[in-house]
């Protein structure tokens, strides 16, 4: 059966860092599984001013 050069790297990379996925894991609670903000997240949404369509062009 074939095996791409990557998954034997991933095979092999995990073989040789057992807590590989756990640091992996650990990262991403840090930086994406965070509890979410939706009165903030309304906030930021309403107080966005539109872009002018030129924007490095100055009004005159």
């Amino acid at each position: 059966m074939y095996e791409s050069d990557i998954t034997r790297f991933l095979r092999e990379l995990k073989g040789e860092r057992p807590q590989l996925e756990a640091e992996q894991r650990k990262g991403r609670a840090i930086w994406w599984d965070r509890p979410q903000d939706l009165e903030a997240q309304q906030r930021d949404k309403a107080s966005r001013v539109p872009q002018q369509p030129y924007v490095y062009q100055t009004r005159s």
